[in-house]
């Protein structure tokens, strides 16, 4: 009996998106439902309650895998230019 580990490519996941990526899917989710995408994603940031992004296109899912304090340090870097 072969007792090797296989790794699987599930092919639903694919490719991990950029935290660039992440906000813009959420920015567009946001403003297809009719949103402030601003006033909501500052929201979020601000609080960490996902009630301030919608479910629309999993984005709230997809906005939960960026840890809030690295989400600010990337708007400062993009920001700043730096």
């Amino acid at each position: 009996m072969d007792r090797n580990t296989i790794l699987f490519n599930s092919p639903e996941k694919g490719e991990q998106q950029t935290t660039e990526e992440i906000l813009r899917t959420v920015y567009n989710a946001l403003e297809e439902k009719g949103y402030n995408a601003i006033d909501q994603m500052v929201g979020y940031i601000l609080s960490g309650d996902p009630s301030y992004i919608t479910g629309h296109n999993n984005a709230r899912n997809r906005i939960r895998h960026i840890e809030r304090d690295d989400l600010v340090e990337e708007l400062l870097r993009s920001f700043l230019k730096k």
